[in-house]
């Protein structure tokens, strides 16, 4: 009998989170709170630098990619949000769907740059939570009551990363774990699809 959206969908969210929570709970290296806020200040900092250069949209996209990829576990963030459907794909597949996923995410946080002109970005302070860390920081838009981003830092891929941004208290990760899991049942499973959908979603 065959398995409807909504059960798979639940069932791909319980495993991936089994899966993540199995890695996080894995032995790590020696990360500390003063590593984590050190690097979510320095990807801050890039971040405010982008928001007050001036250039065009279509730059700033450009330049929010550069340090996703530079500050973000994207590795596991692109598989968290595929879920258990990651392990059947191929090295080149997998590598292809990484790329596309990462693009996407700049496309689709970095539009947002816009309504940050003239606003900062300021961190705040870290804590530990389990096996990684918590660092939290206050954002601050013209005519906008300030609201909190905190980004979940880990050491488990070898570097300190972050793997997650809590965006007033909605997981990025989750939330583009539902996106990624509707565009790949529109697609009914074709991951090759799913990569071209894409390449020019966000």
């Amino acid at each position: 009998m065959p398995i409807s959206n909504v059960n798979r969908r639940k069932f791909i969210s319980l495993t991936a989170a089994t899966s993540l929570a199995a890695i996080l709970a894995s032995p790590g290296l020696a990360l500390n709170d003063a590593q984590a806020k050190s690097l979510i200040d320095k990807a801050v900092a890039d971040i405010n630098k982008v928001i007050s250069s001036g250039k065009s949209l279509d730059a700033m996209i450009k330049d929010f990619e550069r340090i996703f990829v530079k500050y973000g576990d994207v590795d596991i963030i692109a598989r968290s949000a595929l879920g258990p459907d990651a392990r059947a794909l191929s090295k080149s597949q997998l590598k292809a769907y990484t790329k596309a996923f990462q693009g996407y995410i700049s496309r689709k946080y970095g539009k947002r740059f816009n309504e940050f002109e003239g606003g900062k970005v300021e961190v705040v302070g870290a804590r530990a939570v389990k096996s990684f860390y918590e660092v939290n920081s206050t954002v601050t838009l013209r005519g906008q009551a300030p609201f909190q981003v905190n980004f979940l830092v880990s050491d488990k891929s070898g570097r300190n990363k972050f793997f997650d941004m809590i965006i007033e208290g909605i997981s990025l990760r989750l939330s583009e774990k539902a996106e990624i899991g509707a565009m790949l049942d529109r697609r009914k499973g074709d991951i090759n699809l799913l990569i071209q959908d894409l390449k020019s979603a966000g």
